[in-house]
């Protein structure tokens, strides 16, 4: 069944068009704020797949997205115009063609090694209404195969900016590995992360989305960045890691 237009206010539907980072007939690349769940969660609140309305076109269609990113995420996320280019995004997303690369602000210095690999396996585990990922041996009944790729880009005894690529795509994974290898994401109360950096609070969860390149249709490739907003980027320098 289709889905009902949402009535949005004229200053939400700002807001949305004011994050389009790439528009074109099949594909909207957005730059997602933190604190805005992808899609519906328990929050009675719009959601940015609500928002997708405010690019309602004539025919009642609007874009829909093909990924999507935790609610204390910022950065690019993709929304398909039309029903072909969802299908071919979807299948391009199963197949790891699609290369999605994060910023993040963690706690403890520098990773040991600088650069590398974590190919640690994941669980899911439920705690109430909550769910949480956990690290777990590859032999565990349910352990799902993951893999993300990290290198240092600035550090020093506090901290450090790390840039990510996830190649597998387990829900927080990113965050529990870094966990996993003593590295937890400034902000990030649900696998440990450091609260206040050099004194002053952490606002939220220190990750962000900062560019994604996906296949095209007729081939080739498309690369879509988003600059890191001003809550990362105030921490960032705060940590002296510019």
């Amino acid at each position: 069944m289709a889905r009902a237009p949402v009535n949005l206010p004229p200053e939400e539907v700002a807001a949305v068009r004011s994050w389009v980072l790439h528009e074109d007939a099949e594909v909207l690349a957005l730059n997602k704020p933190a604190g805005l769940s992808s899609q519906g969660g328990r929050i009675r609140a719009h959601t940015l797949d609500d928002l997708l309305w405010a690019f309602m076109r004539s025919n009642g269609k609007r874009p829909e997205l093909v990924h999507r990113l935790d609610r204390d995420t910022s950065g690019v996320i993709l929304a398909a115009k039309t029903k072909p280019m969802a299908g071919f995004l979807g299948k391009a997303l199963q197949a790891r063609r699609v290369r999605k690369t994060y910023l993040a602000l963690v706690g403890g210095g520098a990773p040991a090694p600088r650069q590398g690999d974590i190919r640690t396996a994941l669980r899911r585990e439920e705690i109430g209404r909550e769910a949480y990922m956990r690290a777990c041996p590859d032999g565990h009944p349910d352990a799902q195969a993951s893999h993300s790729r990290y290198r240092t880009l600035a550090a020093n005894e506090e901290a450090a900016v790390v840039e990510l690529e996830p190649l597998t795509g387990r829900m927080h994974q990113l965050r529990v590995h870094l966990a996993s290898i003593g590295r937890p994401i400034l902000g990030d109360v649900r696998y440990g992360g450091p609260l206040t950096a050099s004194g002053g609070a952490v606002p939220r969860l220190m990750l962000h989305a900062a560019a994604i390149t996906y296949p095209l249709p007729e081939g080739g490739t498309r690369s879509v960045q988003a600059p890191p907003p001003d809550d990362f980027e105030a921490v960032r320098a705060a940590l002296g890691l510019r």
